[in-house]
């Protein structure tokens, strides 16, 4: 998938459209016709049947709002949350003529079992269990049939969509829209080449392994000799999604310190290694029986040059730990966030300083980061900021880092945690830096205390009670298994959702 394509449009297109504006008109605009029904509440469920309705590329955009609650309101995020991992899936014949073209022979050949009930189905794959001729439990993920075809001819017109917000609106221009449509062309293309994400796993993997402290985390293998075209075959490795507040708890894990290491592993991965998993929702991070947190679905990757990486690395030094704004601001400048005529250095850096300080000592629960992107929207809008890709890719995983640690720990102040990024201060020694050299205050706050095995993430994060308006459910979907002992316990989730 090239850019070229994308910016080609047929007579699919208008059919597309067509059937776009059908599927609109049917489901959302009833919703829009009486003022009584244009609440968020109203609305979540009818934009669930249009992304539904519509296929894969919606899919694939909801997840942005699905995992961004701080950002879109939270009955809309909660809504789509199944998207994640539990989108509509794909006929098990369809599936198999994929995997079976893939591999170059039939499914008996290579695996003694294949359940053709998918354990999780996203906007690009799905995620099978499998079973080697060996005994070897594995996971199998193989590519939707046609995904490509369909991703090109939408994001054909999203990309003049995004052409025209830039040019008739200046609010938009900040966010760089048109930049963004591009970097999904470029992502999508890496992302539906399975071979490339093995060798991502593997190099994110290595990285991992070769500074600082991250033996709480993990990567799943790859099993090379069973992937081919569409098809990637890895470890299966049982776990909790790392939004699964109620199945953490019951594991007495040290949730705040797991966090903690996350986060770092990401950061070190992005500043000091120029390479990052670059989408990190919900649906790609969980916790295995050991207590580690596990990497999943290298799909979609950052990769920052050596200069990139220096500006980023000094920029957030300044920011977090001196409160420099000057070198912030130059560090913006050269990284390709154009600062307009009508500004100067001196007043970028008073209007970055207005912004950012009343946040830096609060607890990551009281941090509206809407707010804050509304406040900034507001002040760059006029001045012609446009922020640069690199930025955008990295922002899109704070949000999601954001969102699991206003549920593990909303007392954190994540922005005063030095730890996070101590090696980017100048004379850090990555050998000097273990799980013992944490500092005492590190252990942090306790979990929030449950009142009972069915408290769900929604009303964790969005503080609202009552049934999941997807499945009626008081539970989290899939998460409740009965023991032998006939107890019930939340299943552990297996690796590539």
């Amino acid at each position: 998938m090239n850019q070229k394509a994308v910016r080609r449009l047929g007579f699919r297109e208008f059919i597309r459209l067509q059937r776009m504006t059908y599927v609109l008109v049917r489901h959302l605009l009833p919703g829009l016709l009486r003022k009584k029904n244009r609440t968020a509440e109203k609305l979540a469920p009818r934009l669930y049947k249009v992304v539904t309705s519509l296929g894969p590329p919606l899919v694939k955009l909801s997840q942005v709002v699905s995992s961004s609650p701080g950002l879109f309101p939270a009955p809309i995020s909660h809504q789509l949350r199944d998207l994640l991992d539990a989108a509509p899936p794909e006929k098990w014949d369809d599936m198999r003529k994929v995997l079976e073209k893939g591999l170059g022979g039939p499914v008996e050949q290579f695996f003694s079992k294949v359940d053709p009930e998918p354990l999780a189905a996203a906007s690009i794959a799905q995620v099978h269990a499998a079973t080697l001729p060996d005994g070897t439990d594995v996971v199998v993920k193989i590519r939707r049939p046609g995904v490509d075809k369909q991703f090109l001819r939408d994001l054909r017109m999203l990309r003049i969509t995004a052409r025209m917000a830039q040019r008739f609106s200046r609010s938009a221009r900040v966010i760089n829209p048109v930049a963004i449509v591009d970097d999904v062309v470029t992502t999508l293309g890496r992302e539906l080449d399975f071979g490339l994400e093995a060798q991502s796993m593997e190099r994110f993997e290595a990285n991992l392994r070769s500074f600082g402290d991250n033996d709480a985390i993990r990567v799943p293998s790859v099993y090379h000799q069973y992937c081919g075209h569409g098809v990637l075959t890895m470890e299966r490795i049982d776990g909790i999604k790392v939004d699964d507040l109620p199945g953490l708890v019951e594991t007495g894990f040290d949730l705040f310190n797991l966090l903690r290491g996350g986060v770092r592993a990401w950061i070190e991965a992005a500043c000091e290694h120029g390479f990052f998993h670059g989408d990190v929702h919900a649906g790609n991070l969980m916790v295995d029986r050991d207590g580690r947190v596990v990497f999943l679905d290298f799909g979609i990757m950052g990769e920052l040059d050596d200069v990139t990486r220096d500006l980023v690395r000094r920029g957030v030094v300044a920011l977090l730990h001196r409160q420099d704004f000057g070198e912030v601001t130059r560090c913006l400048a050269e990284l390709g966030a154009h600062l307009g005529h009508r500004t100067d250095e001196d007043r970028a850096a008073a209007a970055i300083s207005r912004l950012v300080t009343p946040w830096l000592s609060k607890p990551i629960a009281e941090i509206d980061y809407l707010e804050i992107f509304s406040q900034a929207v507001r002040m760059a809008a006029p001045k012609g900021v446009q922020l640069p890709r690199s930025l955008v890719l990295l922002g899109k995983q704070v949000l999601y880092f954001e969102r699991y640690a206003v549920l593990v720990a909303p007392d954190y102040d994540i922005l005063a945690d030095t730890w996070l990024i101590e090696f980017m201060i100048d004379g850090y020694d990555p050998a000097a830096t273990g799980a013992a050299d944490r500092p005492a205050e590190a252990s942090g706050p306790s979990s929030p205390p449950l009142d009972g095995d069915e408290v769900s993430l929604g009303e964790a994060l969005d503080m609202e009670g009552g049934a999941d308006p997807a499945t009626g459910d008081t539970a989290p979907r899939s998460s409740v298994a009965v023991a032998a002992n006939g107890t019930r316990r939340r299943r552990k989730r297996p690796v590539g959702g």
